[in-house]
């Protein structure tokens, strides 16, 4: 059996494009802005927050969910939202990682 499109790439390079997917909509980008400013919300209030709907907005948080970038606890009927610290925190180690290796010297023509 041949090599898969996934098995040319090492682990860590499709981590970070699962998570660059995850994170490109600017709808999730306007998500993590929101709980990173409030440090929890619910869906209600990203709803109000972002001018979206109620399920387009579940979608989405869907989306942040699978790369575990933000976490939920159940309080009565509603869930409240926050950004995972050490996810968060390991994600923002990965993209730095990639932007040191930039040569110091650019030979770009």
């Amino acid at each position: 059996m041949g090599l898969t499109k996934t098995d040319l790439y090492n682990e860590q390079d499709l981590e970070m494009a699962a998570i660059a997917k995850a994170l490109a909509h600017p709808a999730r980008i306007a998500i993590i802005r929101c709980l990173l400013a409030s440090k929890q919300c619910i869906t209600g209030d990203l709803t109000e927050q972002i001018g979206l709907a109620q399920p387009t907005v579940s979608q989405h948080l869907k989306e942040l969910k699978a790369i575990d970038i933000i976490q939920g606890t159940i309080t009565g009927t509603a869930v409240n939202y926050c950004i995972n610290p050490s996810r968060w925190k390991q994600i923002a180690d990965l993209w730095a990682l990639l932007f040191s290796e930039f040569p110091r010297e650019n030979n770009c023509c």
